[in-house]
């Protein structure tokens, strides 16, 4: 179903708004779903228009990059493309110029801002990359009535056009639904692009297995969720929240179970090939799926043809029971999402498991670098000489290496990212991690309000820009599919530190607090954090050379 964005569907009007009223109390248990399911995309009708100002877009200044709405932590700003046809009619408000570059001849290009959904944090205006900004935040009570006349247009008029590049580039995954959207996440949450981008990149073929934690809070707090399904084809990602300690166990059993289906899957197609009188193009997409199943275009591909191929009616058995089970022909993107509480403390146990496993999992660690939800808690992901609760004194061991501990088993995919430092590796880094047949684990820099960033969390994506130059955040990607092949599977993405650390670091209120209270055990600890991560750069140097 679409996106629901007023009271015309029950579950919003009997259950969501009550809720959001203070009255969930007075709700019947009958009201809920005996089964537990809640229909997705309900967070769009909640339009809080909270924001003081908002992205307003110009035209001339715009050079089409994508960038803006891919750090945008709720998916309030995106690009629109319209053909001359769709434009018939648009209001003075919806304003374009030509779009740019090969396949999108005759057609218009936009950056549409949600105004009511938008938090105002700035963050799209502050990494546009245009000599002259392309975006100014304004005031939204002076644009309010023309953001929205123009967004109506635009979901009433102009389709989603997400085929016309490549989806693994920034532009062409801007281009693409996001299937997160209008999370109740902070403004200039570090967490929500990476999920959101992830969305945009696999959604439509998407398990989640989310553990307790900033990411299971924003990501569906009860009565709604920002997980939504593509307008176009009507598949979005299911989500499923589990306790903190036993998220990764809880992904794998799910993983497992859709690994048995599937196999039987497989058996129906052998045994269907079996069968006298068979079309030559059924067999022929029979033959296509087995030897591509493993693949996820072509899976899906060579699926749709054997459902519109098979008759419903069909005496072949193990034809019409695959035709039951046709929802496991397209190969399934599993993932676990967890915050460092979880991965490098709590649920470390079980995510070792999983990592250790060797199945075709994926891992995606949001590292704040402390117990973001539950109020700033020191965890094994905090740096020394962080102030934190339970290290008020500033921490006094160095952070755990998570993504150099599972490099050690050879066989996991490990990348270490950052979105405010360099998209494109970021990217990179999912497409390889989600291709590749075996675990992976994406460890990503997660700048939050609990860090205290001193510009404000509209400088997130310069704040991880900065740990990165700094050498505080490495950059790195490693990939047994490379040593298979015979090369390096480790590739250094980021250069050496260029001895901005102490800057960086005092830019951060968990870093400056201990420096007003203990400025000489401060410098200390910044003495020895730098000397801790010079050192790391070279480690990895060497494993790149």
């Amino acid at each position: 179903t679409p996106p629901l964005y007023n009271d015309d569907d029950p579950y919003i009007a009997g259950v969501v708004r009550p809720i959001l009223a203070q009255q969930g109390d007075k709700l019947p248990v009958s009201a809920f779903s005996p089964d537990g399911f809640v229909p997705l995309g309900t967070s769009a009708c909640e339009k809080r228009g909270v924001a003081v100002a908002v992205p307003v877009w110009i035209p001339e200044n715009c050079i089409q990059c994508g960038q803006c709405s891919m750090v945008c932590p709720h998916a309030a700003i995106r690009p629109v493309l319209a053909d001359a046809e769709e434009l018939e009619g648009a209001p003075e408000s919806f304003a374009t110029v030509p779009a740019k570059g090969k396949g999108f001849e005759g057609l218009a290009w936009r950056i549409q801002t949600y105004a009511m959904d938008c938090l105002g944090c700035g963050s799209c205006a502050n990494v546009c990359p245009a000599k002259n900004k392309a975006l100014v935040m304004t005031p939204l009570a002076e644009v309010q009535e023309s953001l929205n006349a123009s967004l109506k247009f635009a979901e009433e008029n102009v389709s989603l056009k997400e085929d016309l590049v490549d989806r693994f580039s920034i532009k062409g995954s801007q281009l693409r639904q996001p299937l997160l959207e209008f999370s109740g996440a902070c403004a200039g949450c570090g967490e929500t692009p990476y999920v959101k981008l992830a969305t945009q990149l696999f959604g439509e073929r998407m398990l989640i297995a989310n553990a307790t934690g900033c990411s299971s809070i924003w990501g569906g707090s009860s009565p709604s969720t920002p997980y939504c399904v593509n307008k176009n084809s009507g598949f979005g990602p299911a989500w499923g929240n589990s306790l903190f300690e036993d998220a990764a166990e809880f992904g794998l059993g799910i993983c497992e179970a859709y690994k048995q289906r599937r196999a039987k899957v497989e058996d129906l197609a052998r045994e269907a090939l079996k069968a006298e009188g068979l079309e030559p193009e059924l067999a022929e997409a029979l033959n296509g799926w087995l030897a591509n199943k493993d693949d996820a275009v072509k899976s899906a591909e060579y699926g749709e043809a054997i459902c519109d191929l098979v008759d419903h009616d069909t005496p072949v058995e193990a034809l019409h029971e695959l035709l039951h089970q046709s929802d496991m022909l397209t190969k399934k993107s599993f993932w676990i999402f967890g915050g460092d509480g979880w991965a490098y403390d709590i649920g470390y146990g079980g995510l070792d498991h999983v990592l250790a496993s060797g199945e075709d999992i994926n891992v995606l660690v949001l590292d704040t670098e402390v117990y973001s939800n539950t109020g700033g808690q020191a965890s094994k992901a905090t740096p020394i000489g962080s102030v934190a609760k339970f290290a008020a004194g500033g921490k006094n061991v160095r952070k755990k290496e998570l993504g150099r501990m599972a490099m050690t088993y050879g066989y996991v995919y490990v990348a270490s990212v950052c979105m405010g430092a360099d998209i494109t590796q970021v990217v990179k880094a999912f497409k390889e991690a989600e291709a590749y047949h075996g675990p992976s684990l994406i460890i990503a820099y997660a700048p939050c309000i609990n860090q205290g960033i001193r510009k404000g969390m509209g400088k997130s994506m310069e704040e991880g820009k900065l740990a990165v130059k700094a050498g505080y955040w490495p950059l790195y990607r490693f990939n047994p599919a490379a040593a298979a092949e015979g090369r390096n599977p480790f590739t250094l993405d980021s250069k050496a530190p260029d001895g901005g650390l102490d800057s960086f670091l005092l830019g951060e209120n968990r870093y400056a607090q201990l420096e007003q209270k203990a400025p000489e055990k401060a410098k200390e600890m910044r003495e020895t954090m730098a000397k801790q991560y010079g050192e790391r750069y070279e480690d990895l140097k060497k494993l790149s050379e």
